[in-house]
């Protein structure tokens, strides 16, 4: 009985493995696809709005994985069982935390960190040629920026995340609800 038990956790492993791979490809280039065609056709300023979007969006992600690891599912069954919207979703997140940690945390945060890279190549590139500067430093200022940015974004956003996991928890699974009904 423990060696059926043990492949089927394994096949489910290697399921989970195979689909978020694939859905880092489709998210990586979709996302790299918009980047690669729309970054070098806007203004500096469009484009440092894409790139601090991508930093957001990465820090934002990272907060929800580290909420759901530490969030207690118990503080969401009386809301499950009084049928408030997002709450039997948000038991669902906790309990699949490692799996909802590694998309939000890995996959997501690490495909927004590519893309704040590449967005600030395609700035630095842009403000090198368009104002006679060195790419040199150009490049090396924005990649301080962007990891800088990233780094204490992420930082500051663990402690808040830590702090008030249930209700970010509970705000990502309501506005998950609104695109997915469980059954």
């Amino acid at each position: 009985m423990k060696k059926i038990k043990n492949k089927n956790k394994k096949n489910k492993d290697t399921k989970w493995i195979i689909l978020v791979t694939l859905l880092a490809f489709i998210i990586s280039f979709g996302f790299s696809f918009l980047s690669e065609t729309l970054i070098p056709e806007v203004s500096v300023i469009t484009a440092s709005i894409i790139l601090i979007f991508f930093i957001a969006l990465g820090i934002i992600f990272d907060m929800i994985g580290v909420a759901v690891t530490v969030s207690e599912e118990s503080s969401f069954h009386s809301m499950a069982s009084k049928k408030v919207k997002g709450a039997r979703l948000a038991v669902t997140l906790i309990r699949n935390a490692n799996k909802v940690s590694s998309f939000c945390n890995d996959v997501i945060g690490d495909i927004c960190g590519i893309m704040s890279g590449a967005t600030g190549v395609t700035i630095a590139v842009t403000l090198a040629s368009k104002f006679q500067l060195d790419l040199l430093l150009v490049s090396l200022f924005l990649t301080a920026f962007i990891a800088s940015f990233t780094i204490g974004g992420k930082a500051l956003g663990k402690g808040v995340a830590i702090h008030n996991s249930n209700q970010i928890v509970y705000q990502f699974a309501r506005f998950l609800s609104l695109f997915y009904h469980q059954k």
